[in-house]
């Protein structure tokens, strides 16, 4: 995939260990959260905003959605750095709307989702317009 499109499959996860852990030794055991988890959330709440037509992802991708398979972490990469998570999003947005406004919205929603569903901090939140959606009518 292109460097926006998604986190592999579970196979790769366990392949290359892409969990996170939230608590080790928890009253009742350990917590772990896939990468796809997170990428799943950032993608949600990025397409809940007004203005984001759709999440950019590679071709292959998206003929993998249109075959019947939901990618809902298409167009994100998510990684776990010291300091905390970066997300990266690639886009496509609604034309005529304001780029910088629809931009910062999907920062402050990926950030606060991801924050509150996972305890987790977000330290960026990169955005790539890849396309501008114009209807037709």
């Amino acid at each position: 995939p292109d460097e926006y499109g998604g986190i592999d499959t579970m196979a790769n996860e366990r392949e290359n260990n892409t969990n996170y852990t939230i608590y080790e030794n928890g009253p009742l055991g350990e917590v772990q959260i896939a990468n796809e988890v997170v990428a799943i959330i950032a993608g949600i709440a990025a397409t809940e905003v007004d203005g984001v037509a759709a999440m950019a992802g590679d071709v292959q991708k998206e003929l993998v959605s249109k075959l019947g398979m939901k990618v809902l972490s298409k167009g994100v990469r998510i990684a776990f750095e010291d300091s905390g998570i970066r997300v990266d999003l690639s886009i496509i947005l609604e034309y005529g709307c304001s780029i910088p406004e629809v931009t910062a919205a999907v920062q402050e929603r990926v950030k606060n989702s991801i924050e509150t569903m996972t305890g987790l901090k977000v330290v960026d939140v990169n955005i790539r317009v890849a396309d501008v959606k114009i209807d037709n009518e």
